[in-house]
């Protein structure tokens, strides 16, 4: 992991090429796609997660840069994941489709991308997020 990274995983010792990325969206054809979007911008995927039970696991067990978080998995509300994330001080972008106002206050700080996302946008933020 590199040296500067807010939260080292045990055990790494090399320093990764690419920043690890952690998915949450609950809608399988999005999530493809973002996970193909960033494959092909030289992103690594720590893991998609598709519940919030799901993504909580994964914020907690899994090594990764930055997430993209979906604001609303399944009808309910990601503030949770969002408050683990900050925890872990761990830098998110937010998905949505609704506005920065009508945000869970605990989503308010992060960048937020309305539903459907712009492919440049989306990279462009990881890069200020997780710079190389």
């Amino acid at each position: 992991m590199r040296p500067d990274a807010a939260h080292p995983c045990p055990g790494d010792a090399a320093v990764p090429a690419r920043s690890r990325i952690l998915i949450i969206e609950d809608e399988p054809l999005i999530a493809l796609d973002i996970e193909d979007l960033l494959l092909d911008a030289g992103f690594e995927i720590a893991g998609v997660a598709t519940t919030l039970g799901k993504a909580l696991a994964m914020i907690s067990e899994k090594c990764f840069e930055a997430a993209i978080l979906d604001a609303n998995l399944a009808g309910t509300s990601a503030s949770p994941a969002a408050v683990a994330l900050s925890a872990k001080g761990c830098p998110y972008v937010v998905l949505s489709g609704y506005s920065t106002s009508q945000q869970a206050p605990d989503m308010r700080n992060a960048p937020l991308l309305t539903k459907p996302v712009d492919a440049a946008s989306l990279i462009r933020v990881l890069q200020d997020l997780v710079p190389v």
